[in-house]
Parts: structure tokens; sequence; C-alpha cells
């Protein structure tokens, strides 16, 4: 029989049973992976302490729950943002470094870096996946590098222009509600959830070309995707369910795999649609002349899109990226849409001269639509639009690890595997940066103060190689929208002031609440 040596550990030969090897190379592993993990934590400890640190709670729990998803935790991080305003770190318990930047300079650096130096961090995004898939959102390496070439022309203005009816048509259902609601008496309206559904009605047309009719009844695919947005954002507040066989325990956890199966199978069963009716040869050549004859959707882009050697996408990534689009369509336009209209009520000087910009546009027109080549037509919108994204930016933070160490321009290093947390609000409201941060003026944007400024002063929608590839799509739609909102409606803020709550958007608790004026006989 073979016989161990144990003469290092002091003890006599004895004989090897396959369970003293096995309990032996396991404690190796774990011995290994100890040391591993020491060297990298004090390694890192090391290379960090250039980093500022605010107080922490307690040893153990770091700065967590230090700075809630509420108005007073925006607060109290924003004040982090004027002490420290290059960056800081924090820590998640007793050994999670998070660095946080939130100025231009430091941005810079993480956010151009490659997608492959500095992907998206799985902590704060893997609750979406069984949702989301492998789209652009959640992808890495070359899948994304691939999926990113081949999406790219699906927002070619080529392509969104004909989407501009769809706005128009969307908002009208929504004006036309709002006008039945203000004649039986009701003024007081939730701009999140009547924007929801409406953006919501927009992307079912042009990601399927299906009316669901969803802003007048209720809709089992929209319920399920608002559902989705809303679990998600619960489980990301609830430490101990991080884990998926502990969520997946739960209520929320079934219910969540429940809106998973609904959505997808919606989704599948159009692609299924799309693929049967699709000839056998000469699918471009369909694709274009179909083109001709009606709008084409989103799902029609990627049936048709083709990488450098020729192959498609598989059903299973058009559905990954049809969700992804859905869930980061509608959420951010109608954060962004809910914040625009909030800051126009309360400020009525510029929310006339919206008004008046809009009516001098459509002055001697007929129809009272707007078409692609007016947007430039009206550029204190825009001017407006900006300012609001500045101030109440949708999304307010972005995550990236770092897959090797990282050089910042004044020679402090960010060590492989290390989290950076682009903080887009905290940016966005930098004293350094914004002069009056908390002050909403459009003027910022007007063409001779954009001279000099840094393009990563404002970052709605990202910025670097993974920026968000549907911002024209989204700056188009609020475009339509405001424009054809303010024709026909007037603005007033609520009594109380809204609490901002930042979960996976930039929401208001218990809704964001307007005061609403009908101008006009409603939709024209």
């Amino acid at each position: 029989m073979l016989e161990l040596s144990l003469s290092w550990l002091g003890l006599r030969p004895v004989a090897a049973s396959p369970w003293l090897l096995l309990v032996l190379v396991g404690a190796s592993w774990i011995l290994a992976h100890v040391l591993a993990w020491t060297y990298t934590f004090y390694n890192n400890s090391r290379h960090l302490q250039c980093f500022p640190q605010p107080p922490k709670r307690n040893w153990f729990l770091g700065h967590m729950g230090q700075y809630p998803p509420t108005e007073k935790g925006l607060r109290d991080f924003t004040q982090l943002v004027a002490n420290y305003p290059q960056g800081f770190r924090i820590c998640l318990g007793p050994a999670i470094p998070i660095i946080i930047f939130c100025h231009p300079d430091m941005i810079r650096i993480v956010a151009n870096a490659s997608a492959a130096a500095a992907p998206k961090d799985v902590i704060f995004y893997d609750f979406l996946k069984p949702w989301l898939g492998d789209g652009l959102l959640l992808s890495a390496g070359d899948k994304w590098s691939r999926h990113r070439r081949m999406l790219t022309p699906a927002f070619h203005f080529n392509i969104l222009k004909p989407y501009m009816k769809i706005f128009t048509k969307s908002a009208d259902i929504m004006h036309a509600k709002w006008q039945r609601l203000i004649t039986e008496g009701h003024t007081h309206l939730d701009m999140f959830e009547h924007i929801s559904l409406m953006t919501l009605d927009s992307l079912q047309k042009c990601v399927f070309s299906y009316d669901s009719n969803c802003q007048e009844k209720p809709s089992e695919y929209i319920a399920a995707i608002l559902e989705l947005s809303a679990l998600v954002s619960k489980r990301n507040q609830q430490l101990f369910l991080y884990m998926d066989f502990l969520y997946y325990l739960t209520s929320d956890g079934q219910r969540f795999r429940n809106a998973c199966r609904l959505v997808h199978d919606f989704t599948d069963a159009v692609i299924q649609e799309r693929r049967r009716t699709l000839p056998k040869e000469n699918i471009d050549d369909f694709l274009k002349a179909k083109a001709k004859t009606k709008t084409l959707d989103f799902i029609d882009v990627l049936l048709l899109t083709k990488d450098e050697d020729g192959k498609g996408l598989s059903d299973e990534d058009i559905r990954a990226e049809a969700d992804t689009f859905m869930f980061e369509g509608h959420d951010t336009t109608a954060s962004g849409l809910s914040w625009i209209l909030y800051n126009l009520a309360k400020h009525p000087e510029y929310q006339e001269r919206c008004r008046q910009e809009v009516q001098d546009l459509l002055r001697d027109r007929e129809s009272k639509e707007i078409e692609w080549d007016d947007l430039a037509q009206l550029p204190f919108l825009t001017m407006c639009i900006k300012e609001s994204l500045r101030l109440h930016p949708p999304v307010t933070s972005i995550s990236r690890r770092c897959t090797q160490d990282i050089v910042l321009p004044d020679g402090r290093v960010i060590p492989k595997g290390v989290v950076c947390l682009i903080d887009i609000f905290g940016t966005h409201h930098n004293p350094s940066v914004w002069q009056d941060p908390e002050v909403y003026d459009p003027f910022r944007f007007d063409p001779e103060n954009i001279k000099g400024r840094s393009p990563l002063a404002f970052i709605p929608f990202s910025a670097g190689p993974r920026n968000c590839i549907g911002q024209t799509f989204a700056m188009t739609e609020m475009n339509v929208v405001l424009a054809l909102t303010l024709l026909r409606f007037r603005f007033r803020p609520d009594k109380e002031e809204p609490r901002r709550k930042p979960e996976l958007i930039l929401r208001a608790e218990g809704g964001l609440w307007l005061q609403v004026e009908l101008l006009s006989a409603g939709p024209q």
C-alpha cells in the first residue's frame, strides 16, 4: 500500500487513503486561495491609501447603508462630492473597496478604457441577467464588441426618422387621456405613471410593430416589464437576497421568474413569426423591400444585420437585444421627461419660452406634428432638456471593474479587480465642475457656454466605448413628446417638493406629481 509522508508536519508515514488525499488537496486549495486573497487585499489596500475616504459606520459594515437610495442619502453623497471633488473611496463591508469618480479628469481614464480593460461590474448588473441575457447592457468581451458593431446601424437616422410618427401617436394618446382626466376634474397627475406607459407604448411599436393599446387598457406584457423593473430595484436593497438560490425561494423570486417567462415568451413568439414569414432566400432583398412600404422595426433590423463574416444574430441574441432595448428605453426616457416637466413647472419663464418656440415653428402648418428636420429648429427646448438631464440624470451611476492596473493622470494606480463607480449624478452636481450646480439654468448649454467645457462634465448617456447606443433615439423622443406636450398643456409644481429616489433610474418617492392645465382642445 502507498504510504504518505507527513514528516513535514511532524507525523510518521501513514497509509494514503483517497479520503485523506482529498482532504489534503482541498485544504491546500483553500489555503492557496486564502493566501492569494490576503495578498490581493493588502496589495490593493496599499495602492488605495492615496484615495481619500470619508468616515465609516464601523469596521465591519464600512460605508454599507450609510448612503441609502433616499433624498437624504442623495444629499449626503452629494456633500461627499463637494468635499472630495476629484473622487474618493468607500468600502462595502470590511474588505470590498469601491472607487468613486466624480470629475471629468478622473472619469476620462476609466470611461475611455477599452471594454476589455474596464467591463461593467457583474455585482451591480447580474440581477438583470435572467431577464436580459447577453444583450449589449450585460455582455462583455468579443461578444459585446460584435453586437455593438452589428447594432449600430439600427440607430442610424434613416431608421429613426420614421419613428417620429410613432412618438407623435403615443404622445397623442397620452394627451387625450390627460384631457379626459382634466375635464373630469383630475388636474393633479403623476408624471411617471403616465409617461412610463407612453414610452412603453412607443417602444412596443418601434421594437415589435405591436400595438397593445397599453395606455388605455391593461397589458400582461407591459405589466411584466414594470414588475421586473420594480423587483430588480427592490432586490438591490436586500443584501441577503443577493444569492440566487435564496432569492428564488422567496415570493419575489417566483414573481421574477414568472414575469421573465412571460416577457421571453412574447419576444420569442414575435421572432418566430418573423422567421416564419421570411423567404428561404434573398432575405436582405425582402427586408429592404419591406422597408420601402412600412417602418422597419427593431426586430426587422436585427434579422437583417450581419457581421464581417456574413453571420447574423441567433434568435437568443435577438431576444436579448430586444428585451434590453425595452428595459433601457422605457424607464430612462420616462424619468428624463418627467423631471424635465418638473423643472419647467418650477421655472414658468423657461416653460413659456419653450412653448413659444414650438408655436412659432408650427404656426403656419395645418399638421401639428414635429418632423425630423424640425429638431434643429428647437434649440432652447433642447437646452432645457439637457439642463434637466444634468440636474436629474435618469441613470445616476455606472460601474466598471478593472481587469488590469489602471494608472490615473496624477500617477495613482487603480489595482486590477477593483470596482470603479462613475458617479454621473455627482459629476453633474460637482461644484468644481459646474458653477451653482443645484440651479436649473438652460443657458449652460448655449453653444457659447459649451466651448472649453470637458465633454465628460455632462454624461447622462455614459461615456466612452460603452456609452448608450440609443441616446439619439432617446433625445429624439424627448424632443418630440416635450414639444407636443407644451403645445397643449401648462404645468405647475405640486405643493410638496418631490423626494428623489435613485434606484435603477432616478425616481421620485411616491411619484412625481404636477398640476396640469389644458391649453387647447387637445391633440390635433
